[in-house]
């Protein structure tokens, strides 16, 4: 019964998504961030056991960032930017296709998987769907939005006062907590890439979308290999 339960949830958010917007599989006009910004850093967490779920996400078969040709184009020009003040980027998440976003929403409503608790320490697993943290629907899908941060040109980390995923108000971008170093850190990364042409979201620090995205009502699904 639990099982149809979840297939069930998986069918309705495919009915939603194919109501609204559309389904593609069509990777032509995408591009692998290596092949734009050459000396970017990556560490896609989804491809690994590294994330709130403690498991490799469907859908990630290889550990590649792929962006809209436009998006990548903008955020060339952001690493740019942050490359004359002394940083690189170092990215965690891009386009994130659509089996994946189900393959949260399954873990969610799986009682037995806890996943990995140090994502959500203060947080019931159930609120994240709730609580907006994790979404039927993602941004990410539509293959322009990207999760990164600053690394010093010598690989080293920058404290950005958080990190990737942490579903708590730390990650919100302006958490009044924050040392005045981590708020400049912060504001370094935000500036560029408002400049370079994305917007950021209120409750993550690390995440951004092209303002003027090509496939705003399109949903990919093709794999990342």
């Amino acid at each position: 019964m639990k099982k149809l339960f979840l297939i069930g949830i998986v069918l309705f958010s495919f009915i939603q998504i194919s109501v609204a917007s559309q389904v593609s599989y069509d990777k032509s006009d995408f591009a692998p961030v290596y092949t734009v910004v050459d000396d970017a850093v990556f560490d896609i967490r989804y491809y690994s056991s590294n994330n709130f779920t403690g498991s490799r996400i469907n859908g990630y078969k290889a550990p590649v960032a792929y962006m809209t040709k436009e998006s990548l184009a903008a955020l060339s020009v952001a690493a740019a930017d942050l490359r004359k003040q002394g940083y690189r980027l170092l990215i965690w998440d891009t386009y994130r296709p659509q089996k994946a976003v189900y393959n949260f929403v399954e873990w969610i409503n799986d009682s037995k998987n806890v996943g990995d608790k140090t994502f959500y320490p203060t947080l019931k697993k159930s609120d994240l769907l709730k609580g907006g943290y994790i979404a039927e629907k993602s941004g990410h899908t539509r293959g322009s939005t990207v999760d990164l941060t600053l690394i010093k040109k010598d690989g080293s980390y920058v404290d950005m006062g958080g990190t990737f995923d942490l579903f708590s108000e730390i990650s919100h971008p302006n958490y009044k907590k924050l040392t005045k170093e981590q708020k400049k850190n912060r504001k370094i990364l935000h500036d560029a890439m408002i400049k370079a042409g994305f917007k950021g979201i209120d409750s993550e620090w690390w995440h951004f979308t092209l303002k003027d995205e090509p496939y705003p009502d399109i949903y990919f699904d093709f794999d990342v290999e």
